[in-house]
Order: structure tokens, then C-alpha cells, then sequence
């Protein structure tokens, strides 16, 4: 069968439809080209009225502000003096006139653009540092295989590097980096050797975020402000059972506090803990150097945990960090000495499985916990592995053995155990409070296997050698690494602590309810059984 022609309005319909579309656009185009045209003319031409009516908007708002500053009893002179000025400008010839011309000129002299010329592009030392960050990673970013290569030696940065700025030092502060598909940025050493190279050649001394986007290619560098270190302690908003470990950056959390810092009051994003019964990481570990902070960070703790709850403080260091404590209300105790540790964890451990038995019989007989049971039992733990060698050399247990009770059932009954270790003693640490303490805090210098090991993932951040002290990361269980900055919690009795710190601390603690010189330990300790008299027959005397 042969086959028929298809009618001419089918055949050249759609080829019409196309064309009358192209001409469209084509018009469109030229009618937006020819708007846009005529406003850069108009703006041209009225660029000389536009820049005498800003004028005259400055002038007359700093007129505005000038006689509203003006006291109300030089008001009346200020007026009989501009009176004046004016009579004797329209009394003078020509005076108006050149009155009006002086007036258009301050206008146009005020009214003028003052934003500085922006240079296009980066100047000549700006350019240099960013070809030598591109031949730097050109080992790392090509192989020999790519037919087109992003990366080569002498090859176009532009195109590696489509975004960048400097800072006011001419140093790189943020920095989109493209690198080709085949890059293994899955990989951990991968992305830790391009982060290394980029902390070295972008300037030592600086904390840098690194952002990989695996899906795009990209790598985002941004330098990172510094923490700020003079918030002092004091009373954060916060609800029973969250503390407040530090400050971060305001990008990583989506919760600010308001903090008075002297006269003033600003709004910094906070790391907050929360323990109880439905928390996830119900204990916490602090790692460190010495004068890194941890004893500041425990101290923090202790002041937020005494407004709701009991504290016992065990100190291995024997430094007398806590002194600040003792005999106030809510500190059940302050040992430095082996036997009063081993005193103290023992009684907690205790406190810990008669809580358990009330709620457990509180449950099955269908009320409430007991009151006794609600409030919270903080134990704080600053260097246990001292009394380590101490309890082996006196045959005696180690108090981190007593520690298993709290540590695995202390959520369910509001005992919260933290434990704050130096770095040379950490492999003295025992299984259980290693288990257990899911919230974890690194402080002070550390390298990238200390924080990788101890918090279980490595931070988006370089970490520098010289911190302040209070200064580290902070992670809570699976949750993202936080840069931390703990407030200034110092020792009051401390000679070389600050006026302002020093009376911050005192203004925190509780009423003091004993003395000094009584016992840490008036409630933890036994009360001593009297022997139970013997009844005696009497006895009859034999005479001879």
C-alpha cells in the first residue's frame, strides 16, 4: 500500500508553533535589553538629583539629632542665632542665591557614594596564595589517567577554586574547593591529609571547619572565630536536668542563652547535657592535660547540680580544688584521702541499690516513686586512678570498682556519675567507666587519635597546639563533635584567681550548714554499735 502524503497544515503546523515561540522569546529578550538600557540612562541622568536629595536627607536628619541633643534651655538661643543668620543672608545681595548653591553643594557632598571600590577579583598576593594551595593539591587531587585533568601543574585555578575570600591580614578565610569524582573522600586518611595540607598552607595557628560534600564534589574550608573565654559562672537558664557544659559555635546548635556578661547581655549557643531518667548518655567523661580545665568543667557541674540535686566529690589529686564545698548545703561530701573515697563511693553504691529496691517495690505496687528517690545524685570523680596504687600497695579495693553499680543503673534512679581523667592515666581507667560514660569531653591540647579514641569520631575541626584553658570538644553519645569553651569556674580560695571570678563562684554557693571542722561524711558514715551488755550471775563468796 502506498503511503499517503500527511496534510500540509499537520506537516508545517508545528514548525509555525516553533518559529512564532523563537520570535517571541527574541522580543521579549529585546524589549527586557531595551528597559534595561533605558534605566541606566535614566539613572545616569538623574544621578545629580539623586545624590542632592540623599544629601538633603542627611542634612536634615543631623539637623533632627542636633537640636534633639540640644538642651532645652540653649533651645531658644540656637533659634535666635539661625534667625539671625538668615536675615543677614537675605539682607546681603546675591545672598539667597549663594545661600542656595552652598546648600546644593553640602548636599551633593553629603549625598555622595560612600562605599569604598571593591577590586574585582583577588590582587596579586592573594593570587599567588591561591595558585600555591592548587599546585599543593595537585598530588593529591589527579591521576595519570584523566583525560582532563582539573588539577595539573601550571593548570587554571579559577576553575578549581570558584569561590574564595581573604581576611584583613591577606590570609585565606573561607574557600570552596571543587576536586574530581574519582577522589576516595570517603575515606578518613584521605580527608585527613587534605585537611592537614590545607591547616599548612592556609596559615598555622588558626582553627579551620571542614565541610565535605560527597555528593557535590565540594569541599568547604572556613576559618573559625575564637571561642569566647571571659564568660564567668553564674545561673543559666535551664530546666532540671540539663547542664550546661560550655559555649560552641552558633552554626553547630539551634539554642542560645542569655548570659549577663559585666553590664551587658548577649546570646551564646551553650552545649547542654541532659541526664535523668530518659537520657541517652546518663554519665560523663572528661579528659585532659594538667591546667586544661577539667577541674573548672567539674566545678561548673557541681554549682549547676547543687541547685537541684546532692553532690559527693572525690579527689585524687588531693589539691584541695573543692575546699570552696565543703560543709555547704547539698555536698554530702569532699574526700581527698583514700579511705574516705573509698567511704564515699561505697555509700553511693549503696544509695544506689536502695533506690532501686523502692521504686521496684513502688512499681509493683502501683504508686509513685518515693520522694527520696526524686532528687538527684551527683558523683563527681576528679583523677580516681590516684587511689589506685594507693588501694593495691593497702590491699584495699579500688574506689572505680564500687563505681559499677552507679554507672549501670544510676539512670533509673537519678545518680549521674562523672569521672575527669588526666592523659597519662587513662589506660588505668576501668571497663565499666569506660562503657558507661557516653558523653564525652576532650580539653587542652590533644592529637587526632586522643580525640578520635576518646569521642569516638574525629571533630570537622583542625585543632591547634596553644588553647585557654576550658578550651576543647564536647560529644554526646552519636551526636556531632562540639568545639567547647567551658565558663570561668575558678577556685575562689585561689590567690591568683580574678576579683570577678572569684566573687562569680562565691555568689553560687549554697549556705554553709557545717562547719569546717566537723566530718565530710557526717551522713555517709556507721554509726558505731554499742556491744550489747552481758548479764552477769552473781556469785556467792565461799568463807572458809
Amino acid at each position: 500500500m502506498a503511503r499517503r502524503p500527511l496534510p500540509r497544515i499537520l506537516s508545517t503546523g508545528s514548525a509555525q508553533i516553533t518559529r512564532s515561540r523563537e520570535l517571541a522569546r527574541a522580543q521579549f529578550a529585546r524589549s527586557r535589553e531595551l528597559a534595561r538600557t533605558a534605566g541606566d540612562s535614566a539613572s545616569d541622568v538623574l544621578h545629580p538629583l539623586i545624590t542632592i536629595t540623599r544629601g538633603l536627607r542627611r542634612l536634615a536628619s543631623a539637623g533632627r539629632r542636633k537640636w534633639a541633643d540640644t538642651p532645652k534651655d540653649k533651645r531658644g538661643p540656637l533659634l535666635f542665632l539661625v534667625a539671625s543668620v538668615i536675615l543677614v543672608v537675605a539682607l546681603v545681595p546675591y545672598g539667597p542665591l549663594l545661600a542656595v548653591i552652598s546648600l546644593m553643594a553640602a548636599a551633593a557632598w553629603q549625598g555622595r557614594d560612600r562605599k569604598p571600590a571593591t577590586p574585582e577579583g583577588p590582587d596579586e598576593s592573594q593570587t599567588e596564595r591561591l595558585r600555591a594551595l592548587y599546585e599543593a593539591l595537585v598530588p593529591y587531587f589527579s591521576a595519570a589517567e584523566d583525560p582532563a585533568p582539573l588539577y595539573t601543574h601550571g593548570g587554571e585555578w579559577e576553575k578549581a577554586f570558584p569561590e574564595f575570600e581573604f581576611d584583613g591580614t591577606g590570609r585565606v578565610s573561607s574557600l570552596l574547593i571543587r576536586y574530581p569524582a574519582y577522589f576516595t573522600d570517603g575515606e578518613a586518611e584521605s580527608r585527613a591529609r587534605i585537611e592537614h595540607l590545607l591547616t599548612a598552607k592556609s596559615g598555622r595557628g588558626r582553627e579551620y571547619h571542614f565541610a565535605w560534600d560527597e555528593e557535590g564534589n565540594e569541599l568547604t574550608v572556613t576559618v573559625l572565630a575564637a571561642l569566647p573565654t571571659d564568660i564567668a559562672a553564674q545561673r543559666f537558664v535551664t530546666t532540671p536536668g540539663e547542664t550546661v557544659l560550655g559555649f560552641t559555635d552558633p552554626t553547630h546548635v539551634q539554642r542560645t542563652l542569655p548570659l549577663a556578661h559585666g553590664v551587658e547581655q548577649r546570646d551564646v549557643p551553650p552545649v547542654v547535657w541532659r541526664t535523668g531518667i530518659r537520657s541517652t548518655e546518663p554519665h560523663l567523661l572528661v579528659m585532659g592535660q594538667p591546667g586544661s580545665g577539667t577541674s573548672t568543667l567539674l566545678r561548673s557541674i557541681a554549682l549547676q547540680a547543687l541547685q537541684y540535686g546532692d553532690v559527693v566529690i572525690v579527689e585524687g589529686g588531693s589539691t584541695g580544688e573543692y575546699a570552696c564545698l565543703i560543709g555547704r548545703d547539698g555536698v554530702l561530701a569532699v574526700e581527698c584521702g583514700l579511705s574516705g573515697a573509698l567511704a564515699s563511693v561505697e555509700w553511693a553504691a549503696t544509695e544506689t541499690e536502695r533506690r532501686l529496691i523502692a521504686v521496684n517495690r513502688a512499681r509493683q505496687a502501683g504508686n509513685p516513686p518515693p520522694d527520696d528517690t526524686k532528687r538527684p545524685l551527683w558523683i563527681l570523680l576528679d583523677r580516681p586512678t590516684a587511689f589506685t596504687h594507693l588501694a593495691a600497695a593497702d590491699h584495699r579495693k579500688d574506689p572505680q570498682s564500687l563505681l559499677q553499680v552507679p554507672l549501670r543503673h544510676g539512670r533509673a534512679v537519678g545518680v549521674t556519675v562523672v569521672v575527669a581523667e588526666q592523659w597519662d592515666a587513662m589506660d588505668a581507667l576501668s571497663e565499666a567507666v569506660r562503657q558507661h560514660t557516653r558523653a564525652r569531653v576532650v580539653l587542652g591540647p590533644a592529637t587526632a587519635e586522643q580525640l578520635r579514641t576518646t569521642l569516638g569520631a574525629p571533630p570537622h575541626t583542625t585543632p591547634v597546639a596553644d588553647v585557654p584553658p576550658g578550651r576543647g570538644y564536647a560529644r554526646l553519645g552519636t551526636g556531632p563533635v562540639h568545639r567547647l569553651q567551658v565558663p570561668a569556674t575558678p577556685d575562689p580560695y585561689d590567690d591568683a584567681t580574678s576579683d570577678a571570678h572569684r566573687q562569680a563562684v562565691l555568689d553560687l554557693l549554697p549556705e554553709r550548714t557545717t562547719p569546717v571542722e566537723a566530718e565530710a561524711l557526717p551522713k555517709l558514715d556507721k554509726p558505731e554499735q554499742q556491744p550489747e551488755p552481758v548479764p552477769a550471775e552473781a556469785v556467792v563468796a565461799e568463807t572458809s
